[in-house]
Formats: structure tokens, C-alpha cells, sequence
């Protein structure tokens, strides 16, 4: 379903939810309807993050958006920039956003967590929710010396590991950002995957 519009072009539901996060609002608005271009928004999804770094309070700002042909994702971070001699750092926000043309996408896992699984109630809202997207941007490789059952063996053996592909990952706490942001994340994981879907039966 295509959400309602509002100034700049972006669904005012989107929109109101990029100012409830409440992180440079108009900035991530203007990012976002940059990278979307006119095109329709299907579903979307914002997401904040708040780090400490010793007594510095980072804050991140993820906003997801589907539109028919593409997944957007916008990044908005806290940076600091060092001020003239005597006057201390200056706030700066760092933005960027990226398209991916949905049949790009090569995997989607959604991970649940979901405690005291024995009385688990159907319907039921997980704990929390980690939203890991592929589509073959950022891969990993790590590695590690293989060995041998023997242990006497001293041999070379080579090395083994594994590769993955988590080019975004998102972590949704209902403990944290309330049971709310858990369901809005899963809806926007089932919307996208029968994006995906879609996409594949061209």
C-alpha cells in the first residue's frame, strides 16, 4: 500500500517517524527524500542507535525505504570537527544514503528472540529483533589455522573459515525502544521479502 504524501514527497508517516526519532530532523527528511527521488514508498523503517564512547554520546540514525524498484538506505551519524584554538569542538552530522535495486538483494534474515520459548503464545512479539540485509556490497572472510584431530600431528594444514555478507544489520530492542519498534521492524522484514519475491518472478 502506498502511504500518503507530505512536503518534500515523502509519506507523512515516514516523515513523522524521522521527526519522533528526533535527531536532525530536517536533515535526515532532506537526505531522504533526496534518495528516494518521487518514487513511491511501499514500507519504510527508522531506526536510532545511541553508543556511549567513554563521555561521549554518539547517535545513529538508520532509515530503510522500499519503493518499487529499490531498497534505500539513508545513515545519519553524530562527528565532531575540531574548532578553532580555544573554542572546542563543533557538532557535525555526517549523511549518507544508498539505493540497492531490490532484485539485487540475495538474502534477508530476520533473527528472533523470544524468551521462555515453552509458553510461547502464536502472535506473540519477539524480545528483539536483528534485520540482517545481503546483497553483495561487503563481504567478510575470516580465517583461522586449520587442524587435524591428532594431537601429535604437527603438519600444516592451511587455513579454514568462513565467508559472510551482512552489508546492514539492524538490532531492534522491545527493552529498549519498545515492543512498537519490534512489530514495525518485522512488517517492514515481511515487505521486503515479498519485494524480493517479486522480483525474482520477473
Amino acid at each position: 500500500m502506498v502511504e500518503q504524501t507530505t512536503a518534500r514527497g515523502l509519506p507523512a508517516r515516514l516523515r513523522a517517524d524521522i521527526e519522533r526519532a528526533g535527531y536532525y530532523p530536517a536533515l535526515v527528511v532532506d537526505a531522504t527524500a533526496d534518495a528516494i527521488a518521487g518514487e513511491e514508498v511501499l514500507a519504510h523503517l527508522v531506526h536510532q542507535e545511541t553508543t556511549f564512547d567513554g563521555d561521549e554520546v554518539r547517535r545513529h540514525v538508520t532509515v530503510l525505504a522500499l519503493t518499487p524498484s529499490r531498497l534505500v538506505i539513508g545513515h545519519t551519524d553524530d562527528h565532531a570537527e575540531q574548532g578553532a584554538p580555544g573554542q572546542g569542538a563543533a557538532p557535525v552530522a555526517m549523511t549518507s544514503a544508498e539505493s540497492v535495486d531490490v532484485g539485487r538483494i540475495r538474502s534477508l534474515v530476520v533473527t528472533r528472540v523470544v524468551p521462555d520459548p515453552e509458553r510461547y503464545v502464536p502472535g506473540t512479539p519477539p524480545q528483539e529483533v536483528t534485520l540482517t540485509v545481503a546483497w553483495g556490497a561487503v563481504s567478510r572472510v575470516d580465517l583461522e589455522p586449520a587442524g587435524c584431530s591428532d594431537p601429535e600431528c604437527d603438519a600444516d594444514h592451511g587455513y579454514t573459515g568462513s565467508a559472510t555478507a551482512d552489508d546492514l544489520s539492524l538490532r531492534i530492542s522491545a527493552a529498549a525502544e519498545g515492543p512498537e519498534a519490534v512489530t514495525a521492524a518485522l512488517a517492514f522484514a515481511a515487505d521486503l521479502s515479498a519485494a524480493t519475491t517479486r522480483s525474482r518472478g520477473r
